[in-house]
């Protein structure tokens, strides 16, 4: 029996990774997407990628540093787009590996923030979104991260919206309250369970 593929997404501050801890605890591995893309950057061929697309101004010690790095793609679609090109079919590799040391288990989970800018979400069996409030989602990413406003809503700017994403997605997760994000969390695992017997 094919493994399937459910993709968990959300905007920066939704509370995606919160989600996915619940499913974990459940019993269901996750793939933690964004997590790996950092990982991989440190790869000796991804660092020579890198060295060659973009020289040294991002590199800090030689190693590729990813807040030079964010500030050479952040307004040039361009280069945003030779960064991808570098590092996402490297991620959907490994990917593919993790789930077939995987291929006894009936569902995995892969969490990533660009599940649908990166095109991702057309290889899942289905899709959860977790959504918030901007407002909300705003003031947790600053708590988080001890950043400013303007940068949290630059980093919103570069995903897509919720309005685009709910057509394309299963399951919608409204993340404000934690216990009813639970609950409903709860009952997507249960319709999950049920599809995989």
């Amino acid at each position: 029996m094919k493994t399937k593929i459910i993709g968990l997404t959300g905007g920066i501050g939704s509370g995606k990774t919160t989600i996915a801890q619940y499913f974990i605890a459940w019993g269901i591995p996750v793939y933690f997407a964004d997590d790996e893309a950092k990982k991989i950057l440190y790869t000796p061929d991804t660092i020579k990628e890198v060295g060659n697309a973009f020289g040294e101004s991002a590199f800090t010690d030689g190693m590729p540093d990813r807040q030079k790095i964010a500030g050479i793609v952040f307004n040039d679609p361009k280069k945003l787009e030779v960064l991808n090109g570098i590092i996402h079919p490297k991620v959907r590799q490994h990917f593919k590996d993790w789930v077939a040391a995987r291929e006894k288990e009936p569902v995995v989970i892969k969490e990533t923030a660009i599940l649908f800018e990166s095109g991702s979400y057309k290889d899942c069996d289905a899709v959860i979104l977790v959504t918030a409030p901007k407002e909300l989602r705003l003031k947790r990413v600053m708590q988080r991260d001890n950043t400013t406003e303007e940068k949290v809503l630059e980093r919103m700017e570069s995903q897509w919206d919720d309005e685009r994403k709910m057509p394309l997605s299963t399951y919608i997760i409204h993340n404000i309250d934690t216990a009813q994000a639970e609950k409903d969390a709860q009952n997507v695992f249960e319709i999950i369970q049920k599809c995989e017997n």
